[in-house]
């Protein structure tokens, strides 16, 4: 219960600094909107960009190339959403983008190959992997459930939602371990370690 109070007081702390946006910041998209738009507005809440500022975005490790994992990661297959997408799929979606903006075929995109990509009056297609979840747990329950549901007037008492359960079962989970952890740290000689036949009393 400890880790719910500080979590929930920090999103409403997040909450607070970004002001009161009355539910959701998401802009609202036409339906038809192609899947950058989408994704942008979804996973991002921007609807104003250019082809350069999505490339930063997603270069992940700020390195100036979008590798092939980065790629999979901006359309979500690195998160649990698409954990039953097959290792066929994803290499057929790998190969396929990669043939559309990897043009001097180097094995990576740089930003000048996807700006041209995109000034050429292209777009990144929908694969089929849904708008692109690519941020970490709190992001993910910040963005998509928190700012939709929630806001800085949220009693604890109402967060009661599954996706709020599940997110700070999450949070107890995880210091339960780091508590262990710190445990066995402390400890001279970690018995769990040591082979039965050598411990004492054996």
């Amino acid at each position: 219960m400890r880790t719910t109070i500080l979590v929930a007081t920090g999103l409403v702390c997040r909450a607070m600094a970004h002001g009161n946006h009355g539910g959701s910041q998401k802009p609202l998209v036409n339906e038809n909107a192609n899947w950058m738009t989408k994704h942008m507005a979804e996973e991002h809440h921007i609807s104003d960009f250019d082809a350069s500022s999505f490339f930063v975005l997603h270069d992940y490790d700020a390195d100036g190339h979008w590798e092939a994992e980065e790629i999979l990661r901006t359309y979500g297959l690195m998160d649990d959403s698409n954990k039953g997408v097959p290792q066929s799929r994803r290499d057929e979606i790998q190969r396929e983008l990669l043939r559309l903006l990897d043009t001097d075929r180097d094995g990576f995109v740089t930003r000048d190959e996807f700006v041209a990509f995109i000034n050429s009056g292209k777009t990144l297609p929908d694969m089929g992997t849904g708008p692109g979840h690519h941020g970490d747990d709190e992001y993910e329950y910040e963005i998509h459930h928190w700012e939709k549901y929630h806001n800085e007037n949220t009693p604890l008492e109402e967060l009661n939602h599954p996706e709020d359960i599940e997110h700070f079962k999450k949070h107890e989970m995880l210091e339960d371990a780091e508590e262990r952890l710190e445990k066995l740290n402390k400890m001279a000689i970690v018995e769990d370690n040591i082979p039965s036949k050598f411990r004492r009393g054996n």
